[in-house]
């Protein structure tokens, strides 16, 4: 995933979001699908790292796309419910995996995977746009106007102050763009951290603990993906009233506190759920809205690069959570100091937050004091 969106961030600026968008779906379907028919270890890898690429640079594509059919203000409303699709899947994924794991084993499970291509992909290549801001940047200025015109958008100069930047990494790690492109990148390795990290590792951890065999694991997770799903409103609706950096910054706190509170060793049930849900709507929540804040910050034509690049280099922190789990586990650390590691990282992206919202300032036309003020 990390590979995955550093590369097709870039490839939706150049080639197109819409085409991105169709072969990456193909692509990490198709070998989702595959992983069902490993026949060893190494072959089972092989086939997720190559589903990851395409998984990876899915979620930039797909924001940077959106991102222009939704006007500044309601963007982060916007984002933070099409991401909710993440911990849709996961409950959806979760409910499977209670009905088909006993009777059909793990295969049964990444088998599923190919309904995406069966019915997903043909939804998409019929129904999904293409960018105006990609198509008028290629010359295609009469499809550009159809596509507004269908969609009823209203072509704003101002949204586009900065396209005379060329998409790419060195653009926007120079100059105005290097510190927000650092701080938005930092903070989605925090919060990537203990998304994963939860995600990963909690049926393990609920169900190697004695204090909480009163759930079955999958419930757990269950728990915070649907916490991350109902999250979805709270932080859609705070990132339009506040601004994405400061609802992001509050919700990465919520999410440090509900792991913190896990550290207590509640005896009852209710309590667990009540701080798993919080987990779901803490971590989930605070990467939609980083997302959402940068897809405000930079021109269209860098918002494809710029969201890879914070994806992709926040798969740093997807990458490092499952192995850190693992580690504390083997060092017969406790259960706890799992959910200190993650409530730490949650915490980390709190601060990160609040000084990325205190050190930037937005990309707008002199005077455009309206959008600076939607901006944060």
């Amino acid at each position: 995933m990390l590979v995955g969106a550093l590369g097709a961030g870039y490839l939706a600026d150049r080639l197109g979001r819409r085409r991105t968008i169709l072969w990456c779906t193909l692509w990490f379907s198709l070998f989702t699908a595959l992983c069902a028919v490993a026949t060893s270890p190494e072959v089972f890898g092989l086939f997720r790292f190559v589903a990851g690429l395409g998984l990876g640079g899915l979620v930039p594509s797909a924001n940077a796309l959106t991102a222009e059919f939704v006007s500044r203000k309601h963007r982060s409303a916007v984002s933070t419910i099409m991401m909710s699709g993440v911990p849709i899947g996961g409950s959806a994924a979760a409910l499977v995996g209670l009905w088909l794991l006993p009777d059909f084993g793990w295969r049964s499970m990444y088998a599923v995977a190919f309904l995406a291509v069966v019915v997903l992909l043909p939804l998409c290549y019929v129904l999904l746009p293409e960018s105006p801001t990609w198509l008028r940047a290629h010359g295609r200025e009469e499809e550009a106007r159809v596509v507004e015109a269908r969609y009823r958008l209203a072509h704003d100069p101002s949204e586009h102050a900065g396209d005379e930047h060329a998409p790419g990494f060195r653009t926007i790690l120079s100059g105005q763009w290097r510190r927000p492109t650092v701080l938005f990148a930092l903070a989605t390795v925090a919060t990537l951290f203990a998304w994963y990290g939860l995600g990963t590792w909690l049926p393990k951890l609920m169900g190697s603990d004695a204090r909480f065999e009163m759930g079955q694991p999958l419930h757990f997770l269950l728990a915070l993906n649907i916490g991350a799903v109902l999250g979805s409103v709270i932080t859609a609706w705070a990132g339009v009233r506040f601004g994405p950096l400061r609802s992001a910054a509050v919700a990465a706190a919520a999410a440090a506190a509900g792991l913190g509170f896990l550290l207590t060793y509640p005896s009852d049930i209710l309590p667990i759920y009540g701080a798993l849900i919080l987990a779901g709507v803490g971590t989930h929540g605070t990467q939609c809205l980083i997302i959402a804040a940068v897809a405000t910050h930079y021109p269209p034509r860098l918002r494809g690069t710029s969201l890879g690049f914070a994806l992709g280099v926040g798969g740093i922190g997807a990458v490092l959570a499952p192995q850190v789990g693992g580690w504390l586990l083997a060092a017969n650390l406790g259960v706890g100091s799992n959910f200190l590691a993650f409530s730490i990282a949650a915490g980390i992206a709190a601060v990160l937050l609040v000084i990325t919202l205190l050190a930037t300032r937005p990309v707008a036309p002199a005077g455009s004091i309206r959008d600076e003020l939607l901006v944060h």
